[in-house]
């Protein structure tokens, strides 16, 4: 387990993470957490009280890594960028449980499931996460059917949240 004080900081351009809010881990904190690796990996715990959990640290090729900073993780903390928050991290090796519901889904849509297969697992864990994400039966209703589509029209999680994006404002 680490503890550490991080600032929150925002790439202002860097290819497909270009305005995410992050903080960073040290190589050395992540040598700790799960030493020798240089690839992703998930972690446990809590920054400032917010409980977080199956939170991917992601390598930014120099040794360092970063977690992603969310809009939920903003509303849990109430921090934004340039605050300062107390992270207690630790590896989280428990497996990943994807939305019952969505995978029925996908079973019954044997062109979406196909292309689902083809995704790497972090990215079929967006689909499951931002599914579950959702505060009511309707809403989470709705993206189920909307991944399910998109997935059966071989778009990924990015692409389809830009043409729901498109759609809203055409």
């Amino acid at each position: 387990m680490i503890t550490f004080t991080a600032t929150i900081q925002r790439f202002d351009k860097k290819g497909e993470k270009t305005g995410w809010s992050y903080i960073e881990i040290s190589a050395a904190q992540a040598k700790k957490l799960k030493p020798g690796t240089k690839t992703s990996f998930r972690v446990k715990g809590k920054l400032d009280q917010f409980a977080i959990k199956q939170l991917a640290l992601i390598p930014m090729g120099d040794g360092n890594f970063i977690i992603p900073f969310n809009a939920a993780m903003r509303k849990g903390t109430g921090k934004k960028q340039g605050d300062k928050l107390k992270a207690v991290l630790e590896l989280d090796e428990s497996k990943f449980l994807m939305n019952a519901d969505f995978m029925a889904c996908l079973n019954d849509d044997p062109m979406a499931n196909s292309f689902f297969k083809t995704l790497s697992a972090g990215h079929q864990r967006y689909f499951s996460k931002w599914i579950d994400s959702a505060k009511t039966t309707p809403t989470k209703t709705k993206r189920i059917v909307m991944a399910v589509n998109a997935l059966a029209r071989k778009m990924g999680f990015p692409e389809m949240l830009r043409e729901e994006k498109r759609n809203k404002f055409n």
